[in-house]
């Protein structure tokens, strides 16, 4: 069998595919693109013949004094991961992105290696000898995922340490946390919330607490609590232009791929979260809540909210995005972790980044990347 060959590939092309095949990261899409105004973007499909069998989207940013570039493609590229032959695919992608420039890939297969339910991490947060998920056992393991890192292994692929490269706007979470929604009810997604989870729910929803969409008139008021949320969890918060500039470039082609949902109580925005659709997933984006109102549970009415609207859409599964995977309970963000799970969520140990270097420079260049990372 020939491998495919890999070129560069117009927007509407990239798009047209994704219309057929629409199981794809909202971190793939052409859109996105538009979010990252800092990196040059390319989108590539793979051929066999004249027909188009995978696509892709690369983000490349230059490395100063160079002239070449660092190819990346957040949670892609969506290829068969399950053949016994990745260099087939991975091979033409690695010689297209050489001659576009790159001096190394990263990649972030979009693979999910083992899983635990909700009940599991539970149990090991109320046992004092556990500190990390993967001190559980796992309630479900991908073999195909831990053969996929293997072959990675014997052609040259690096996996990359959690948080390396962060400085170059790189790295997306290894843990997260996924609710599955196929072929399930309200009511059964009810009967699946903690009693924790039910109390607060049931406490926002005697409370008088509304659920609304927003337009992008309310981006200020979500930006407001989004800070307040980054300052009281750690992170640097993005400005309000990323917002602004995520929700014209992400409704462009479809109106209705990203909305933002807000909670108040008595005129007053108490929390808000954006949702992003991308054929059968929905992700669970930034959320945000003030320290006003708290006690009124308005984040759990929201998320409800928000995941009964995605199971009526039709959606396969609710993305709940990043959770640490410490259980410690000095650990400020547990609490984080016990809210998502509280749904009935799984967590979950995704495949993460790796790295490979390219051309007769590339292992020069990737440490010299290294170093120029560690002094920013």
């Amino acid at each position: 069998m020939t491998s495919p060959y890999v070129k560069g590939i117009t927007r509407e092309e990239h798009l047209d595919h994704l219309r057929l095949h629409p199981d794809a990261s909202h971190l793939q899409i052409p859109e996105w693109a538009d979010v990252k105004p800092d990196w040059t973007a390319e989108s590539v499909g793979w051929f066999e013949g004249d027909v188009m069998v995978a696509v892709a989207l690369v983000l490349y940013r230059a490395f100063p004094g160079t002239g070449r570039f660092l190819a990346y493609l957040p949670d892609g590229p969506a290829i068969d991961w399950h053949s016994q032959r990745l260099e087939r695919w991975l091979d033409p992608l690695l010689a297209h992105l050489e001659k576009e420039g790159a001096f190394s890939v990263r990649i972030g297969p979009p693979l999910a290696v083992r899983h635990w339910d909700a009940a599991t991490v539970a149990a090991g947060v109320a046992d004092p000898a556990v500190r990390h998920l993967r001190d559980l056992p796992t309630d479900g393991l991908d073999g195909y995922a831990l053969d996929a890192a293997e072959r990675l292994k014997r052609l040259g692929w690096r996996r990359c340490k959690e948080n390396e490269g962060s400085g170059f706007g790189l790295g997306q979470p290894r843990y997260g946390c996924r609710i599955p929604l196929t072929g399930r009810s309200v009511d059964e997604l009810r009967r699946s919330l903690a009693p924790h989870w039910l109390q607060a729910l049931q406490t926002a929803e005697g409370g008088g607490v509304g659920v609304f969409w927003g337009s992008a008139d309310d981006l200020p008021a979500f930006h407001r609590l989004y800070r307040a949320t980054a300052e009281r969890d750690g992170f640097k918060a993005r400005p309000l232009d990323y917002f602004r500039r995520m929700w014209q470039a992400l409704n462009a082609e479809e109106s209705d791929r990203l909305r933002i949902y807000l909670a108040e109580y008595d005129d007053e925005v108490l929390s808000a979260a954006l949702m992003i659709s991308v054929g059968p997933r929905v992700w669970h984006s930034y959320p945000a809540s003030g320290r006003r109102g708290r006690e009124l549970r308005p984040s759990s009415l929201l998320l409800w909210r928000m995941l009964c609207e995605a199971l009526d859409s039709g959606a396969d599964t609710y993305d709940l995005r990043s959770i640490t995977p410490s259980l410690d309970p000095t650990n400020h963000l547990l609490g984080r972790l016990l809210f998502k799970t509280g749904t009935g969520a799984q967590a979950v140990e995704y495949f993460g980044e790796w790295e490979r270097p390219v051309g007769t420079q590339g292992k020069v260049l990737q440490r010299a990347l290294g170093v120029y990372l560690g002094r920013r």
